[in-house]
């Protein structure tokens, strides 16, 4: 307690600048959430306070960010989709994933899972990354020129039959459901169906057109439409709003751009009247919990979403610790990696229980805060504080704020949250995969998937199938670089060891030495398994010194056995040499020791082997 006050100053500056700095931010994210502009606050708010006040990272600044605001816009698109559009009924569903989520994220901590996170391989980091900047950029496109599908008109009547046709399924399916879809009650069922009037046939189509246009794909597909119909006002104040984020940084970064734009753009908008489109009307007064996502749980409401929940759990537990690597970089100290992974996933559930997006550390807000003198717990408690007083004090003003603004604000995160250093080194790197007459990089290959899948299809899969490539590809390597370092060879074409010099010159047609060099997994059995048929009908005795293969695996077992099977059929002796105790453990658990290879066969070193040697590989020759 009495460190979290050393620093009341600094983290009191810090504090409020990060705040400041959040704020625009938060508003905009839960705008494009899907959730309004008070999801985007309520996430800030919440998970600042209690990620700051649990976490392991004096100085980190968490909310909502836009690789989480991505992943949370999906999730909260196709849980809204399945409710008939409405968000009151999805609501509960969407708060109970972000709930589970931030309990993922408690239990990785918890488990101590914190320190591996850095193993996820940097293309898969880096096109998701791109794609999010991509995902972000390419939906804003429409409220950046003030078009949307619902309310156009044209584009809204293709959906209506389907609405219709929608509507009378529903009320089949309610029939069914209550059991009075019968011949004797069929008279009632089209008494329901004549209820379907315009009005519901409009709504229903409104919500078809809606969904039918949100994400990536469905935003592209509309574009022409949109570009049809442009709202040169909200285009204008959009425009603004990105000159004003991209050009005041020039002028200076002691205020955030993003704040002056907001304040600015919004200010002439409502000054002079413009006739636009304001954000969701931010609600006032404290927030509320939503208790019933705990009291009313339902595992088959969420189980669906399980994946998705365990996504942006890692991904909150990998954008966290990244901004904490920074933070220890600027501070000179030592985050604590699964302490702040519990902080982080409090913060989301207390959030997700008050209706907030979820979010993670951020970059740039805990930068603010350092350089503004944060170093304790207290500078991201009070950015918390901050936010909440905003919210009690001005909510009424804020709902003024033009939508365009927020589409411009997330334009330019979206712009800025790419991989440019990645996306430089495509032509840099080195061509290690031939594609028929194609040599091209395996590190470009893995980024590129990973981005356009992520981008056009789906998050949470491209992601899996980016650690799968990047897996397979890094066993490839290993393997490959096994088999040049192990291959089988004469003594006398092989790289001679220093203890190998006196091995007698008479001998060495008749015995033959492998080297192991590695791990023997399944990404180098393939050559491992071709040994029996490499060796010469001259070869009578086979050593393999095994004192640099630390591990083997089951693949690497089995190859073994059948590469010592026909060697002991054709009367081959193998002798071991400094066998290690994982891959010995493996060998006696399927009887290779001693059924194969006999104790008499296995020796400490080589000096013992070549003792052997000696004595029974002929008779025919002195020694």
């Amino acid at each position: 307690m009495k460190q979290l006050f050393s620093n009341v100053r600094g983290d009191l500056f810090g504090g409020i600048t990060a705040g400041i700095v959040a704020l625009p931010l938060a508003l905009a994210f839960g705008v494009s959430s899907g959730l309004g502009p008070s999801a985007g606050l309520y996430g800030a708010i919440f998970i600042s306070f209690f990620a700051a006040l649990f976490g392991g990272t004096n100085t980190q600044i968490s909310g909502p960010t836009a690789p989480m605001t991505a992943v949370s816009m999906l999730v909260i698109a196709s849980i809204i989709a399945l409710n008939d559009g409405s968000i009151e009924k999805a609501l509960p569903a969407i708060l109970t994933v972000f709930l589970l989520a931030g309990l993922l994220q408690m239990g990785l901590g918890v488990l101590g899972l914190g320190k591996y996170i850095r193993y996820i391989p940097y293309p898969v980091v880096s096109g998701f990354m791109t794609a999010i900047g991509l995902i972000i950029i390419i939906t804003q496109l429409l409220p950046l020129v003030g078009y949307y599908p619902k309310e156009d008109q044209d584009f809204v009547k293709q959906f209506e039959t389907r609405a219709e046709a929608s509507l009378l399924d529903n009320t089949l399916q309610d029939e069914t459901g209550e059991g009075t879809l019968t011949l004797k009650d069929f008279e009632n069922t089209l008494k329901r169906a004549d209820e379907i009037n315009d009005a519901a046939i409009l709504e229903e189509a409104q919500n078809l057109a809606s969904n039918a246009s949100s994400g990536v794909l469905g935003a592209l597909k509309v574009l022409p439409n949109a570009l049809q119909n442009i709202n040169w006002i909200e285009l204008l104040l959009a425009l603004a709003t990105i000159v004003i984020v991209i050009g005041f940084k020039r002028i200076t970064t002691a205020i955030p751009s993003t704040l002056v734009a907001l304040l600015a753009v919004s200010g002439v908008a409502y000054g002079f009247k413009l006739d636009y489109r304001t954000i969701e009307k931010i609600p006032e007064g404290l927030p509320m919990p939503h208790l019933e996502i705990i009291t009313q749980f339902n595992l088959g409401m969420i189980a669906p979403y399980f994946f998705s929940a365990l996504t942006l759990a890692l991904l909150g537990a990998i954008d966290s610790l990244l901004t904490s690597v920074v933070a220890d970089n600027m501070t000179r100290t030592k985050h604590k990696p699964n302490r702040e992974l519990i902080g982080q996933g409090i913060g989301n559930s207390i959030a997700a229980i008050f209706a907030g997006i979820p979010g993670a550390g951020a970059t740039i807000r805990t930068v603010v805060n350092i350089n503004s003198g944060g170093k304790t717990k207290l500078s991201g408690m009070i950015a918390g504080v901050l936010l909440l007083f905003v919210l009690l004090a001005m909510g009424p003003i804020a709902s003024k704020i033009p939508a365009a603004v927020l589409a411009g604000i997330l334009l330019t995160v979206g712009i800025s949250v790419m991989d440019y250093k990645g996306l430089k080194a495509i032509s840099t790197m080195p061509k290690d995969v031939r594609l028929g007459p194609l040599k091209l990089s395996s590190e470009v290959i893995i980024m590129i998937v990973v981005m356009l899948l992520a981008t056009f299809w789906n998050l949470i899969y491209a992601v899996g199938i980016g650690m799968v490539l990047a897996s397979l590809m890094f066993m490839k390597k290993m393997g490959d670089l096994t088999a040049k370092r192990s291959h089988v060879k004469p003594l006398l074409q092989e790289a001679v060891w220093e203890d190998e010099k006196d091995f007698p010159e008479q001998l060495r047609e008749e015995v033959f030495i492998k080297h192991l060099d590695g791990p023997l997994f399944f990404g180098s059995t393939s050559d491992f398994q071709m040994l029996s048929e490499q060796v010469p009908d001259t070869a009578s005795t086979i050593v393999i010194r095994m004192g640099l293969m630390r591990y083997m695996d089951q693949s690497g077992l089995y190859a073994l056995e059948d590469m010592l099977i026909p060697l002991k059929n054709a009367g081959v002796e193998v002798l071991l040499v400094k066998v290690p105790s994982q891959p010995r453990f493996m060998m006696e658990r399927i009887d290779i020791i001693p059924d194969l290879i006999p104790e008499a066969h296995i020796f400490d070193n080589f000096e013992d082997c070549l003792v052997w040697i000696r004595k029974n590989v002929t008779n025919e020759v002195a020694i």
